[in-house]
């Protein structure tokens, strides 16, 4: 019975979105590869740590997708509970990186609670627009989902982490927009924004953080400071050409002259070495990716708002951090620490990045069968 229904979900299970996603994770793996062999003596501890990484969510996906996806929905009170317990236990008990207050250290492995916040707010709004229908429009619906996400981000913000707070509030809009909510609301988040954006600047963002921004507008006001990062990306982006450079050939990222080239800058490293060839493919699979998913929205919407709505939460979470990470890295948004799906080094970014397909994989299956 049990291989029966393996067998099943295998015959519905949408492999060409699984597969764009596992030759994502190898163009990572080989660039975070060439930047183990700069060394003189090669560190293999990330490179193998990602692929163990790689291994685990893999496998996540398929042993998701066995399972009922209404269940997510089901226990969105008590999930979205669980992470708000996380994101208060981080700020006391949490190790501190670059300034943040944001992992977990476990048998020397950190997890970042704000990833798993950013899945549970999908799976919570999804659950609240799928149940609300026209009611949504009303103002009420829409100071509960404000508030829900207002509290993840005041938390996250706390840590500071600027960039997933970002995202935290882009999932949220993208999501509004799609719920028929009341425009006038959309107008009056606008002002809000805007009003907290100033307040913020004043009395929330730390020093660092304000230096990202400033060097946004002018990196070359201070290029050895807080212009190098986007300078030295900016330089390895253009360096690539049309075919790069070459895979551990790139003397920008092997001459470490490009900072978090593992994490967030790993683009940079991907452009300079493989060129605008290695990038378009990049940008091609990912391409496929969304349609793939815009194109499971549509199908499960006339069944389950539910699956839906989280399909275009995922989609949006996707979205906003490849647009912020690329942005970054050849200068057209501040640097905001925002990695990039399936490529940049990160276990647990990963793993959720991931987990996030099993669920959307799992509503696929459930939909065709």
């Amino acid at each position: 019975m049990v291989l029966k229904r393996f067998s099943g979900i295998l015959k519905n299970f949408d492999w060409v979105l699984f597969g764009a996603c596992v030759l994502l994770i190898c163009f990572g793996l080989a660039a975070i590869y060439s930047i183990a062999i700069s060394s003189d003596e090669p560190n293999w501890v990330n490179f193998q740590k990602q692929i163990v990484f790689a291994v685990i969510g893999i496998s996540l996906i398929f042993v998701i997708s066995f399972f009922d996806y209404r269940l997510w929905r089901d226990f969105s009170y008590f999930l979205y509970a669980g992470v708000i317990i996380l994101l208060l236990l981080v700020l006391f008990f949490g190790v501190t990186v670059s300034g943040t207050t944001g992992w977990f250290s476990v048998l020397g492995v950190n997890f970042q609670p704000v990833e798993l916040a950013k899945v549970v707010l999908i799976i919570f709004l999804a659950w609240f627009f799928s149940t609300r229908g026209s009611d949504v429009r009303q103002f009420k619906n829409f100071l509960i989902s404000a508030g829900a996400t207002g509290l993840f981000f005041m938390l996250v913000m706390l840590q500071p982490d600027f960039g997933s707070g970002i995202i935290l509030i882009f999932i949220w809009m993208f999501m509004l927009f799609f719920s028929k909510v009341n425009k006038k609301h959309l107008i009056t988040t606008g002002v809000l924004f805007g009003v907290m954006a100033v307040v913020a600047w004043f009395f929330v963002f730390q020093p660092y953080q304000k230096d990202r921004i400033l060097s946004f507008f002018d990196p070359q006001a201070d290029p050895y400071g807080r212009g190098y990062h986007v300078r030295q990306a900016v330089t390895a982006v253009g360096a690539g050409q049309f075919f790069g450079r070459g895979l551990g050939f790139g003397s920008q990222s092997q001459l470490k002259f490009i900072p978090a080239s593992e994490t967030d800058f790993i683009f940079a490293v991907i452009a300079e070495e493989l060129g605008f060839l290695g990038v378009g493919l990049i940008l091609f699979f990912w391409s496929i990716i969304f349609y793939r998913l815009i194109r499971a929205a549509k199908l499960i919407s006339a069944k389950d708002d539910f699956g839906a709505f989280f399909i275009l939460g995922v989609s949006a979470l996707f979205f906003v951090q490849i647009m912020i990470n690329i942005g970054m890295n050849i200068g057209l948004v501040p640097v905001t620490g925002i990695s990039l799906p399936f490529l940049s080094y990160g276990g647990s970014f990963l793993v959720i990045s991931l987990v996030l397909i099993g669920m959307v994989e799992s509503m696929i299956v459930r939909n065709e069968i």
